[in-house]
């Protein structure tokens, strides 16, 4: 994984479209049921990847935040023990048959939770992992605040996402599809801007991953 270059351009500061809670609901309870079909493929290489590094990394503990239909789980080396949290309780009976179904006793436990307000004590996790989830939430900056409350100094963030490109084709692709972020479930513009402050832009770590390179895995390190 690389530094990012923060002398780069960069989108503007957050999403054109803002998304609320109902409406994140009213999406994933739409693609809950196909969630895995739709999105499962085109988002593999990624969540492999991410679930790779968060193997290698030293600690037990390791929070999935927007854990959705478990996808993840069965990935995951058995000598990590995963909690996993998802808004959607949806997703989550998804997540809850995959676990029984292939009898996943690494899982220890799976939340019905509003990851920006989690009820874990401070420093409850070794590692934190947010896949497809910061272009979801309602307030990305809010989340990772709760993400680093959560982890234990030494330990590690991961993200795994979507960012909107800064100029190009793609650019003006994400900032038309904009005005659907609500019926989408979550932001096409959505930018680094957006969750990471200056100081965090500086410090994480940035790794492209496939298709084309159009998700980032970014690590911090708390």
């Amino acid at each position: 994984m690389g530094k990012r270059d923060v002398t780069a351009p960069t989108a503007p500061f957050g999403p054109a479209a803002a998304l609320d809670t109902a409406s994140i609901l009213e999406a994933y309870r739409r693609w809950a049921g196909i969630y895995d079909t739709v999105f499962g493929g085109v988002s593999s290489k990624g969540r492999l990847r991410a679930v790779d590094l968060a193997n290698t990394l030293p600690g037990r503990d390791v929070l999935e935040v927007g854990v959705g239909t478990g996808l993840a789980l069965p990935q995951y080396n058995h000598d990590k023990r995963i909690t996993g949290i998802d808004l959607s309780l949806e997703m989550l009976r998804k997540a809850r048959e995959r676990t029984r179904r292939d009898g996943l006793a690494h899982v220890e436990a799976l939340h019905e939770m509003d990851a920006e307000a989690t009820s874990f004590a401070d420093a409850s996790f070794d590692i934190a992992v947010a896949m497809f989830v910061a272009s979801v939430v309602p307030n990305p900056r809010r989340l990772l605040a709760e993400m680093r409350r959560l982890v234990r100094t030494g330990g590690n963030i991961l993200l795994i996402n979507h960012f909107a490109a800064s100029k190009g084709p793609r650019w003006w692709l994400e900032r038309a599809m904009a005005p659907a972020s609500r019926a989408l479930g979550w932001h096409p513009d959505f930018s680094m801007d957006a969750i990471f402050s200056a100081e965090d832009l500086a410090q994480i770590e940035v790794e492209p991953v496939p298709p084309v390179g159009i998700f980032t895995l970014v690590r911090l390190r708390v």
